[in-house]
């Protein structure tokens, strides 16, 4: 279920940042079923938040069922591969392609950033196979994937001082508060294949991996030329914790236009991408951004 927030904000300067302070915070907590995709006599439901694909990152429960009694089956083996495909070349995004069950609550657990909205010169499609008393089904569908107009969910691809490419994606908070917010994110890398491509789609060549043990220091700016570019206190930089994703807190002193300004370091303590942003308090100027930034807004 939508619940939409009005947003409050500071006053500002008539900028290019004006016409997104009063928009609206979408938030999404039901998952709905997003796309469902057939195999002989099984289905595969796919939900989603909201029930649909937004570029950014995009939590997944996968479940399958018999397609003429609408009961669940005991399935195994699951697999899960987006494919971007445009005129030229095919690509994949961050994804979890062997996905794991959830016995708890009876579906397939997995998670897809879509690094790209469905556009006219591109599309999206998705490859899914399982087993079902050791018959392999395999099964494929084009969907849509949607804007996120939610910037607290926004996300960034670049390629690092290593030569490596990286996705980082927010996952939470949906809408932060005026305090201390956990602050949740993915960072990705694409596996460069170190084989020649098999029978297409071979998901030895569009392999993601999440990326551990690094650091992702954080730097809260607010960038419009009215504040100055001031950042705020008690900020923690993110690190990997169990679930794989990396926990920080970001400290919002007011609501308005926020920059994220991000220096991602490897596990040797360097910089992978990113620079420090000066202290400068610069008011009258638009803001000094890390080379590696996301904006958010609420």
């Amino acid at each position: 279920m939508a619940l939409l927030g009005v947003i409050t904000s500071c006053t500002i300067d008539k900028t290019d940042y004006e016409a997104e302070i009063g928009s609206q915070v979408p938030e999404y907590y039901e998952f709905k079923e997003a796309v469902s995709l057939t195999s002989g006599n099984y289905k595969i439901c796919i939900e989603a938040l909201n029930g649909t694909f937004y570029k950014g990152y995009n939590e997944l429960h996968l479940k399958v069922i018999n397609a003429q009694t609408n009961q669940s089956v005991n399935a195994s083996d699951l697999t899960f591969l987006p494919i971007l495909s445009t005129n030229e070349t095919s690509s994949s995004c961050p994804h979890e392609y062997n996905v794991s069950y959830d016995a708890t609550n009876k579906y397939f657990s997995g998670y897809a950033v879509f690094t790209s909205e469905t556009a006219v010169s591109n599309s999206w499609k998705l490859y899914v196979s399982f087993k079902v008393d050791n018959q392999k089904y395999e099964v494929n569908k084009e969907i849509s994937v949607e804007k996120q107009s939610n910037k607290n969910l926004n996300m960034t691809t670049f390629t690092g001082k290593d030569n490596e490419q990286y996705v980082i994606a927010l996952i939470s908070p949906q809408k932060p508060k005026v305090a201390e917010n956990p602050l949740i994110a993915g960072i990705y890398k694409y596996n460069k294949p170190t084989s020649q491509a098999g029978t297409f789609p071979d998901p030895t060549q569009f392999s993601y991996s999440e990326v551990n043990g690094y650091t992702l220091k954080l730097d809260p700016r607010m960038p419009e030329p009215s504040m100055g570019n001031h950042s705020s206190p008690n900020n923690q930089d993110l690190t990997q914790q169990n679930d794989g994703l990396y926990h920080g807190v970001v400290n919002y002193t007011m609501t308005g236009n926020w920059t994220l300004n991000l220096i991602l370091m490897n596990q040797n303590g360097l910089i992978v991408k990113g620079t420090v942003v000066p202290t400068d308090f610069t008011p009258g100027v638009e803001g000094v951004k890390s080379e590696l930034f996301i904006d958010t807004l609420f």
